[in-house]
């Protein structure tokens, strides 16, 4: 087709809802556009780089001995109830009824439809081991859909699914995949890593991910400069190097931080380091409100909390209901003296003598320690940094 007939709608401007570079560029090179919150229409262009990565896929895929099937995107909600994941799967799951109020859902995974199959057409262990995959679109209703393509509500997806006789074998068919997926990866010329990751609701024992090592997306990994370790941050486990200190526990002072809300202009004002001072944060989990207090220079591992929480995930709760879920204004929100359901980080404990929130606007408390002051359900949930074991 001739240049002047192809339908490439490129645009100057940055659109207002793109904050990845991949999302803006798709959007002014006449890629893609955005029909609602995580969907999204694929143009001539898009299409042919979708056909084109689908191609080597395939390819890869049947040079691993996989069998592409095709298994539907509307499922009775029978399977998920079977497996308990009707209910596991939470919100994310997008449900509806038929005419006849029949209950089914849109396919976020296939796990217990390729099982099934698998179930009624594999007669004897000699039909094994067997691979079937697929290329089809899934359905997640996220919470925030983000990034463009990179978190939509719908998106194209390849899954395989090995079935074999021995753990062994599962295993030896697992690393099958990992060859594949490394000769995908080679062929498309990206930049990438193999890292541990969390199985999240797929559930299993074992999990990694290919993760493109670009400086904008929405992941994050950590990895070892001098052996071939890496995670993503959800997974990485922090080697513990704090050594609690051994100054003497003082007694608790309230003092005055007029308008003081922020770590920094907290640290700033007392003098004293951010590994310091008492973090609390609130989040909302499933029906209830739980703190997590983490050291000032730290940050929350979201995916660690929902575990350590019990819920599939984890959300900040409104500034607007701190007050009513904490009895202290925002900014202010300390550990000591609250009610409810309270988890505090690992390194969090080691803090001897630390500044939380005072409870009270414009205050803040010194000499606050673990044990003593407060207490809560010890837990790992800190994000890696750079230097850490």
């Amino acid at each position: 087709m001739r240049f002047s007939r192809a339908l490439i709608p490129t645009v100057r401007e940055v659109p207002g809802d793109a904050t990845n570079v991949s999302h803006v560029m798709l959007i002014r090179g006449g890629f893609v556009r955005r029909v609602g919150a995580g969907m999204y229409d694929y143009l001539p262009l898009g299409m042919r780089v979708l056909s084109k990565v689908g191609n080597i896929v395939r390819d890869e895929m049947n040079r691993a001995g996989a069998e592409e099937i095709l298994m539907p995107a509307l499922l009775p909600a029978e399977y998920f109830q079977e497996t308990g994941r009707w209910e596991g799967f939470g919100d994310t799951l997008f449900r509806l009824k038929d005419r006849k109020g029949a209950e089914f859902h849109l396919g976020p995974t296939h796990e217990e439809i390729v099982t099934d199959i698998a179930r009624r057409e594999i007669k004897s262990y000699r039909d094994m081991p067997r691979n079937l995959y697929q290329i089809q679109t899934k359905f997640r209703d996220e919470a925030r859909p983000r990034g463009g393509l990179l978190r939509g509500r719908e998106f194209l997806m390849k899954d395989a699914y090995s079935f074999d006789t021995t753990e062994e074998n599962a295993k030896a068919s697992y690393e099958e995949m990992r060859k594949a997926y490394v000769r995908i990866f080679d062929r498309m010329g990206l930049n990438y890593r193999m890292v541990a990751a969390d199985s999240g609701s797929m559930g299993g024992s074992t999990s990694a991910e290919f993760q493109v090592l670009v400086d904008s997306g929405e992941d994050a990994i950590v990895a070892c400069s001098n052996c071939d370790y890496a995670a993503n941050v959800e997974v990485a486990t922090v080697r513990s190097t704090e050594a609690k200190s051994t100054d003497a526990q003082v007694d608790i002072e309230k003092v005055a931080t007029p308008g003081k809300k922020k770590i920094d202009d907290v640290s700033a004002f007392l003098s004293v380091g951010k590994d310091k001072i008492l973090k609390a944060l609130v989040y909302t989990a499933g029906a209830e409100t739980i703190m997590i207090v983490l050291r000032g220079d730290h940050d929350v591992n979201e995916v660690k909390l929902a575990r350590a929480a019990g819920v599939s995930e984890v959300f900040l709760t409104p500034d607007t209901e701190i007050y009513k879920a904490t009895g202290a204004p925002l900014g202010y929100v300390g550990p000591v003296g609250y009610k409810g359901k309270l988890f505090v980080d690992r390194a969090a404990t080691e803090v001897v003598n630390g500044v939380a929130g005072g409870g009270e606007k414009d205050a803040h408390l010194k000499g606050v320690n673990h044990g003593r002051d407060y207490q809560g359900t010890v837990v790992d949930v800190r994000l890696a940094v750079t230097g850490d074991g």
